[in-house]
């Protein structure tokens, strides 16, 4: 396959790679505007409170202060994904719900000046009970969160497929346990920052880190009651997202009332500690797992209940409470499943989607189905591939699933790390387990769920490639100039890339929904092949052949069997110039998904057009005196249907290791004092380090996904959760005893080693 490419498949270093280790890269924080004020945020000093009065008049009048705005500035309008989670104010007139919330936002001058306006506003607030708990939130007869929201119940999700009790009376050995995990941050390499310029014609632009330009613009549009066309969020280098960036953020909305108020640029850089805060951060979750199985180790049957924290508004509500059950119905082949997620609010700061997105969940799966196969004589692997997905499926929810290398992926890792030679024969305090999950690849945007691309030719021959994808690091940018070089016979050098502009570049569903290279690449592709037809009808004259018998290579246009007729690219392009034949290709994808299928109303029915699969290993060591793990190595595979660039593939199952399993199981997750997060900061928020990861055998498995361009889908984001159950399964491994509460850090270790010591 690799031989019929010139560039796809190849291990290509990215576009943005010079760029970025210089520091030559921009990042919104990086932006210097003529006139441009210092912004910064009020916020509240209580977890839940009604806001009685707001007095500005002293930071109005503070020299240097040149606007002050607080919910009155503001037309009243909620934000929510989806019309029916319409309840955040992003500035609030009435209540603030957790400890940090917005209250206010001033520009000035300089920082010193603008945080002296913060101390001169003066906040009436009436203190009313908070509630920072899920259960007790769901329990509580008192002063409703969110008054429409009977027993603080922000969304449920009920999905009941085949017939639950026959299954659980057909199976031969039943379990069910309780799994918890604290909240996690996405602590991006960027903290969050955000640039405003309003125009004298009306014109307002944003800078921001976004997954997607259009996501951003158009609920700004509709905040500010601005027409659309008036609002451009403009292409920015992004550090990092990992789920963190796909939604409106309120500074986004204080930066732009700021700066129409103020009539001159704003920008607003948040600390680190607001960067953990006050964007978005992972959910708190507590997970009932009911699963019965045969004699054989198949599932017969699974009831779940899942409680969410979901902090103080809906954010990404039903996304959040659907995903984890999704990802486990799409990794493993079930008849007979009951779920009911339930997302609820507390007083605490609000929770989006992030890369390990439901690790009690997940986690839980894998622990008991490792503690069903012990009891049953069956290991580990061989539970796996009982039960493994496979292609040609359809899903308990309705999906069919066109590609699948999950069996691959097991047998792979299992291979590789030496699973038959190490497990149940390690020395004492070493383990070794294995985790697999699924991702989704896209899911159903409505008009949001296409992407459109536009590939012009320049008259010397060079390309310029527009396209709404947005870049968060992750290597967007070099897909697209790959895919395109790859398809007219160019250098990566000769495509120019214009992204991620909502002035420019056309509509894309953005990043977070793990579909930019099934959606944007293949939009691109299919883009260079209309510019390619069309330089091949210019040329077919010249030629005296037929557009079909043409070849284009090495910028230049060949006759198939006949290398001595040919025509330069440019003079191809510059002849379609002058016949008034500009060549100018355009692309359109949108995945092949049910419209009518809704996160709570009608969750079933194809919720992608394809889907991704990880199994990953991880040998560890634990030292009993100390309850440390070290992680010896970490074997690691998905199916990716194709590698487009396997260098940064596999970049992508690095970052997901680190994130789902070295920090996501072991170091990272946050502490409370009424509503008050203790650990915001990276100093007591332990990401991992580079010094910190163990060795990483990387995997590449290839199932040639029919639709996804060259047979691509998403890669990357499947290792991240099985990295966090292989490292669980491993550590319960290496203790003899299975810890239910995550992350693993050393105090629940010992504490586990205790317990089984007194069994």
């Amino acid at each position: 396959m690799e031989q019929e490419y010139t560039k796809i498949g190849k291990r290509i270093p990215r576009v943005d790679s010079l760029s970025k280790v210089t520091g030559e890269e921009t990042f919104t924080s990086d932006l210097k505007l003529p006139r441009m004020l210092v912004g910064k945020v009020k916020r509240s000093p209580l977890p839940h409170a009604l806001i009685r009065h707001i007095d500005t008049s002293k930071a109005e009048k503070l020299k240097g202060v040149k606007a002050v705005v607080t919910g009155k500035d503001t037309a009243g309008l909620k934000w929510g994904v989806f019309r029916y989670t319409q309840d955040m104010e992003l500035l609030p007139r009435d209540k603030v719900r957790y400890f940090g919330e917005e209250i206010a936002g001033v520009a000035a001058v300089d920082e010193e000046t603008a945080l002296e306006a913060l101390d001169l506003i003066d906040v009436d607030l009436e203190e009313l009970p908070a509630v920072f708990d899920p259960l007790e939130s769901m329990a509580s007869e008192g002063p409703l969160i969110h008054e429409d929201y009977a027993n603080n119940i922000n969304i449920h999700i009920d999905i009941d497929v085949g017939d639950i009790e026959k299954g659980f009376n057909d199976a031969y050995l039943i379990r069910e346990d309780t799994f918890t995990a604290a909240e996690d941050s996405y602590f991006q390499g960027e903290p969050y920052a955000v640039v405003g310029r309003y125009d004298d014609a009306g014109n307002l632009e944003m800078w921001m880190p976004n997954a997607g330009p259009h996501m951003k613009a158009k609920p700004l549009s509709n905040l500010l009651r601005m027409p659309l066309h008036k609002v451009s969020v403009r292409k920015i280098a992004i550090g990092g997202a990992f789920g963190g960036r796909s939604e409106i953020s309120p500074v986004d909305f204080i930066c732009a009332l700021l700066t129409k108020k103020a009539r001159r640029p704003v920008k607003i850089v948040y600390t680190r500690e607001e960067n953990s805060v006050n964007v978005r951060m992972g959910h708190a979750l507590v997970t009932t797992m009911k699963t019965g199985v045969d004699r054989q180790g198949r599932v017969m049957a699974r009831d779940i209940t899942c409680t969410m924290d979901g902090g103080a508004y809906s954010s990404t509500g039903p996304i959040a409470t659907s995903v984890p059950f999704l990802c486990m119905e799409q990794a493993y082949r079930m008849e007979n499943v009951r779920y009911n997620g339930y997302r609820v609010f507390t007083n605490k700061p609000i929770r989006g989607m992030i890369r390990m997105h439901g690790r009690s969940f997940a986690c839980g799966v894998d622990l008991q189905l490792n503690m069903l196969g012990e009891e049953l004589g069956i290991d580990p692997v061989t539970m796996r591939l009982v039960n493994a997905r496979q292609k040609g499926d359809t899903t308990p929810t309705k999906s069919y699933v066109p590609s699948c290398g999950l069996t691959d992926c097991i047998k792979q890792v299992a291979e590789k790390s030496g699973w038959d030679e190490k497990f149940g024969k390690l020395p004492p305090w070493r383990g070794i387990g294995i985790g697999i999950n699924s991702v989704q690849t896209g899911f159903p945007l409505g008009i949001r769920g296409g992407s459109q691309a536009l590939v012009k030719f320049n008259e010397d021959a060079g390309v310029t490639l527009i396209s709404g994808v947005a870049d968060n690091g992750q290597g967007n940018d070099n897909m697209l100039v790959q895919v395109v070089a790859e398809e007219l016979g160019l250098e990566m050098d000769d495509v120019t890339l214009i992204t991620a502009d909502t002035e420019i570049t056309p509509n894309d569903p953005g990043t977070y929904s793990m579909v930019t290279t099934f959606a944007g690449g293949n939009a691109a592709r299919l883009a260079a092949v209309d510019a390619r037809n069309q330089l091949f009808d210019i040329a077919a004259d010249s030629l005296e052949a037929n557009p079909e018998d043409l070849v284009l290579k090495d910028k230049t246009i060949f006759v198939k069997g006949s290398p001595d007729r040919f025509l330069p690219l440019k003079k191809v392009v510059r002849t379609g110039l002058i016949k008034g034949q500009p060549v100018s290709g355009e692309g359109h994808f949108s995945p092949t998904v049910d419209q009518m299928r809704e996160w709570v109303h009608n969750p079933e029915g194809q919720l992608s057009e394809t889907f991704s699969f990880g199994a990953t290993i991880a040998e560890v060591e634990v030292d009993p005196e100390t309850g440390i793990v070290k992680v010896h190595e970490v074997t690691a595979a998905q199916d990716v249907g194709f590698a487009l660039n396997p260098m940064v593939v596999e970049g992508q199952f690095e970052g997901s290791v680190a994130m789902g399993g070295q920090g996501g199981m072991l170091t990272e997750y946050h502490l409370w004092d009424k509503g008050r997060c203790l650990n915001p900061s990276q100093l007591d928020y332990k990401v991992p380090l580079a010094a910190d990861m163990p060795k990483i055998n990387n995997i590449i498995v290839e199932s040639m996904d029919p639709a996804g361009p060259y047979g691509a889908k998403e890669a990357g984001m499947s290792i991240a959760m099985s990295a966090a159950q292989a490292y669980a399964t491993a550590i319960a491994n290496a203790i003899g005893v299975t810890i239910n509460d995550f992350p693993m850090t050393p105090d629940k270790i010992l504490a586990a080693i205790e317990s089984k010591k007194k069994t």
